[in-house]
């Protein structure tokens, strides 16, 4: 199956790496609020990416679960340093991904993985939505300004964040038939995540969150997964650009490195 070069943002020094996981519609530059405060904040290196089918990497016939943490261990194992632990920090969708990285299937082997906001309940009309929207092509839009818009609400950044915000990078883009989202529509086709079981199969500590504002998921359904689920504070669905301090200092309880240095943008290889 063709496999997608993931754009990505890193930065930092040392063997230690922290990889970053969006979540659906949106990219790797939810990431920007944290990555501005990661040299104080981590003591390793870090990788922003954005995820398959979204933002500036390539798409794929398939974005399940399994496929997109198959296409991200493959771009992530070069930049692994045997001497360095990995920690995986994923939203919401990202935050899956990332519990299919802690079974240890797909070679990229965390050290911890942290995952905020992860939607646990799905009905069917959500389902049934989700793929209806994989089966449609992109919608256009005759103008600029009409993408983002459409942008900022399918991200869930409408609340927070304008086009012209480090956060919204790489939602859109334009090609002769006008504007559109970045996002491969196909992406909308995950279904529901075996969330139970891949928690069963982590083979590392795996830590749950979520902003206490979050509309997609409740704490008590967290705790359901995760007994030691933190209440991340008052805040939304996008808790990393509310209030990156506060993710911070969660996963500082678990975690340590030492000092980073400064960013770069490139394509990983998937």
């Amino acid at each position: 199956m063709p496999t997608a070069n993931l754009y990505a943002r890193q930065g930092g020094e040392g063997p230690d790496l922290l990889l970053m996981l969006h979540g659906m519609g949106a990219t790797g530059a939810v990431w920007s609020p944290m990555c501005e405060m990661a040299n104080a904040r981590w003591a390793g290196r870090w990788i922003a990416v954005d995820l398959p089918g979204h933002g500036g990497s390539g798409r794929q016939d398939s974005y399940a679960i399994g496929q997109s943490a198959a296409t991200v261990a493959r771009a992530v194992l070069p930049h692994l340093d045997p001497a360095g632990k990995l920690v995986v920090l994923g939203h919401s969708l990202g935050g899956v991904i990332g519990l299919a990285l802690a079974t240890g299937w797909f070679g990229a082997m965390p050290h911890q993985v942290f995952a905020a906001g992860i939607k646990i309940s799905w009905n069917d009309d959500e389902l049934r939505r989700m793929e209806t929207l994989a089966s449609q092509p992109a919608k256009k839009f005759s103008t600029e300004e009409e993408a983002w818009e459409r942008y900022l609400k399918v991200s869930g950044l409408a609340a927070i964040a304008d086009a012209s915000a480090a956060t919204a990078a790489r939602g859109v883009e334009r090609d002769t038939g006008g504007w559109h989202l970045a996002m491969d529509p196909k992406a909308n086709a995950v279904g529901k995540p075996p969330l139970t079981e891949l928690m069963a199969l982590a083979r590392c500590p795996v830590h749950l969150g979520r902003g206490g504002n979050d509309a997609l998921v409740t704490l008590e359904q967290t705790r359901a997964l995760d007994p030691d689920a933190r209440d991340l504070g008052p805040h939304g669905h996008n808790v990393m650009i509310e209030a990156p301090a506060q993710v911070w200092d969660w996963m500082a309880a678990s975690t340590k490195a030492p000092l980073g240095g400064t960013p770069s943008e490139n394509s990983l290889q998937g």
